[in-house]
């Protein structure tokens, strides 16, 4: 790819730094506290609306704030398990008519699959999570991205960028006016893998977006 067209895509960016951090400015820790009461209550009501027996924790990312974890029993007893981060919940149901559908469908998808599907087991080294990202988290992205635009070639892989550090980028060589390439962080790559949520969906998300502002879509 050339490097003029080599640009972190707004999509990816905003997908990043919305979900990091905690107490944001100007807020007090009681209304943020309120927030998260809020938001963590939200999300029971609207699994509760699909599933019987739901149980959920907070967790807080150091890098990326809170993060909602729910656990869905289904009627064999099999758990089912995944996690959202706050500004997208926060989003779901300020903007979504009907955010119990969205919150839902992750868990109806997961039960597909028999037998459950708990969280992964988190790494115990620096080593065992690059494994995790080099032969699980990368391969899948790549993968994904090839697919969904065949025959087109794309471009797919391990990149830097000066404000994020290392990247999964992905972009298409056919464009050649203007930016070209989404990158996403692998950290939060990584961070949806170990939420069972499907990491390759952001830089899909940030590839689309490329298409749009070149009146592709």
């Amino acid at each position: 790819m050339n490097n003029e067209n080599e640009t972190v895509n707004e999509t990816a960016t905003e997908t990043a730094t919305e979900e990091t951090g905690n107490n944001p400015a100007g807020m007090t820790e009681e209304k943020w506290n309120e927030l998260i009461k809020a938001v963590h209550h939200n999300g029971m009501v609207a699994l509760k609306m699909y599933f019987k027996e739901v149980q959920s924790q907070i967790i807080n990312l150091a890098a990326f704030g809170p993060v909602f974890v729910y656990h869905v029993k289904n009627e064999s007893g099999d758990v089912y398990s995944t996690g959202f981060f706050l500004r997208e919940l926060v989003n779901r149901f300020q903007s979504d008519k009907n955010p119990e559908v969205w919150v839902s469908s992750f868990f109806h998808e997961m039960m597909k699959t028999k037998g459950g599907q708990t969280l992964p087991k988190q790494p115990e080294s620096e080593d065992e999570a690059k494994a995790i990202i080099d032969n699980k988290v990368i391969p899948l992205c790549i993968k994904t991205v090839e697919e969904e635009f065949a025959p087109e070639k794309v471009h797919a892989g391990l990149a830097w960028n000066e404000d994020h550090g290392p990247v999964f980028e992905a972009g298409f060589p056919s464009i050649t006016d203007g930016n070209n390439v989404c990158a996403v962080p692998l950290q939060l790559l990584f961070t949806h893998f170990q939420l069972n949520r499907d990491p390759s969906e952001l830089v899909l998300a940030g590839m689309y977006n490329i298409r749009k502002q070149h009146g592709l879509e």
